[in-house]
């Protein structure tokens, strides 16, 4: 099928080859020339045939609303708008309404896989009208891990965004747990080699996972994490879990005080945050702050 695909940075540019490589067109459209197929929302609108899809990867909030709206006005009935960004859940419902009164349907992707999804696929949550969500299904199917797991419509619009919010509140709890672990085991004299202490934890205990093995990806680069400065950074997400779960009443001590945790960082140098900015820099290539 043919796609359109606005936003071509670490996830979009990625997305977008991994799609080709399944023998899909898609037509993508980024504000660098020099990343664009396109010169404009117009020039990609006007490429594709109907019923169109087009995909939208740009940073939630302002940029995403004005996306979509001036896709609103270039797009017709039948056609479809896909969210993939980290939008919130409650955006996507206003996003869907808008569209809905011309005739165009919306679809909301929480998309998880940062820099490794182009070799490892692209873990998929999709909110939506089973009608809407046929029309991109091909492209779900390009996008997501081979084997039965990796893609899942989570229910109507907003779920898809929803569950990826949950999902990014576990992680922040668990990346808090193995800094915190980590942190003890360099702190204590008998304890001569921390890095193989978590590298013996990939195979035959219950805490392995794929963010254990990409904190010892982060120790073999620099075994103590003495490079970096004890700061990481929240993309939002992590906010949101926490504010959904007292509108709905729902106790999250260890994503609250994972959260909390890096509120702490902003005032000291961390060692607990070495290892969350080394981890966020791992799965994802967020930046990190050198001393």
């Amino acid at each position: 099928m043919q796609l359109g695909l606005i936003g071509l940075g670490k996830m979009g540019g990625n997305m977008r080859e991994r799609i080709r490589r399944a023998g899909h067109t898609v037509v993508g459209y980024d504000r660098d020339p020099a990343l664009s197929d396109v010169a404009s929302l117009k020039e990609l609108v006007g490429s594709l045939s109907a019923p169109r899809v087009v995909w939208v990867m740009v940073p939630a909030g302002g940029p995403t609303q004005s996306t979509v709206d001036e896709l609103a006005e270039l797009l017709e009935p039948g056609d479809v708008v896909v969210d993939g960004g980290n939008s919130r859940w409650t955006d996507d419902e206003k996003h869907a309404a808008d569209l809905a009164e011309k005739g165009i349907g919306f679809v909301d992707c929480g998309v998880s896989g940062g820099v490794w999804g182009l070799q490892n696929g692209y873990a998929l949550m999709y909110g939506g009208s089973e009608d809407d969500i046929a029309k991109v299904q091909p492209i779900f199917d390009a996008l997501k891990p081979e084997g039965d797991f990796g893609a899942v419509r989570a229910g109507k619009v907003g779920a898809g965004h929803f569950a990826k919010m949950v999902h990014n509140g576990i992680e922040y709890a668990m990346m808090q747990a193995y800094a915190e672990g980590w942190e003890l085991l360099e702190a204590v004299d008998s304890v001569e080699n921390v890095r193989e202490i978590f590298r013996s934890w990939r195979e035959g205990t219950v805490i392995r996972s794929w963010l254990l093995d990409l904190a010892v990806d982060a120790l073999d680069k620099d075994a103590h994490l003495g490079k970096l400065k004890g700061y990481a950074a929240d993309s939002g997400e992590g906010r949101w879990t926490v504010e959904a779960a007292i509108d709905h009443a729902v106790p999250l001590p260890a994503i609250t005080a994972s959260l909390f945790a890096r509120f702490s960082s902003r005032q000291d140098d961390s060692p607990q945050m070495k290892m969350i900015a080394a981890l966020r820099n791992e799965f994802g290539g967020h930046a990190v702050e050198s001393k």
